[in-house]
């Protein structure tokens, strides 16, 4: 008798699952779309802020601008004309100096000084001075002034052994101070204004001419 054969059985079947989804609805064909463009609200605080540093930066350049400085003073030209040492009756020198003053006016209005004084010295000791008229000096420019300083039978008994040496070394040794006074003008504005300038000039006896200039503002 031949064997059964047995037959296991099959799983059950598992139940499909659902599928959810949702249909997309169809594009229109004739329908236009517009981007709107995102605009951030600004902070009124920030904008104030800035306002006020951008005025501040603005003062500061009108400030510095417009604020009133000092000319600059300088001695162009200091040309020994005469020199000569007198022995009788006591012993003296006369000078004669021609100077050229350059004065530069730094600011954008004008500059008129009353007068111009410049003083001569050897050694710490004054020789003398002489002073010019007034003038003017345009904005932003530069003007010449030309002095001419005569200086008859000066005493210099404590310094004549130190002149000696320096004439016989060729130069000389000066100390120059100039004083201006006067004011600077913008529109209806004045400004007073006195300016001093000391400068230690070395003057070459051969060929009379500056041979060192040394100047610094002098209160």
């Amino acid at each position: 008798m031949a064997p059964s054969k047995t037959t296991s059985p099959l799983p059950p079947a598992t139940p499909s699952q659902p599928h959810y989804y949702t249909v997309l609805p169809p594009q229109p064909q004739d329908e236009n779309y517009t981007i709107l463009p995102y605009y951030y609200l600004e902070n009124p605080r920030r904008n104030w802020c800035a306002t006020i540093a951008i005025s501040l930066i603005l003062l500061a350049a009108l400030l510095y601008v417009f604020w009133p400085s000092e000319p600059e003073l300088k001695i162009e030209r200091l040309h020994l004309a005469h020199f000569h040492v007198r022995m009788k009756p006591a012993i003296c020198i006369d000078i004669s100096l021609n100077v050229t003053l350059k004065v530069h006016n730094r600011d954008v209005y004008s500059v008129n000084y009353k007068s111009l004084d410049v003083s001569v010295g050897y050694r710490g000791r004054k020789l003398g001075h002489v002073k010019s008229n007034h003038g003017r000096v345009k904005a932003l420019a530069s003007s010449y002034i030309d002095a001419e300083l005569q200086l008859k039978c000066v005493k210099v008994l404590s310094d004549v052994v130190y002149l000696l040496e320096d004439l016989a070394r060729g130069t000389v040794p000066f100390d120059t101070i100039t004083k201006v006074t006067g004011h600077l003008g913008l529109f209806f504005l004045e400004f007073p204004l006195e300016a001093r300038v000391s400068c230690e000039v070395l003057i070459n006896t051969t060929s009379q001419t500056i041979a060192r200039q040394n100047c610094y503002p002098k209160g």
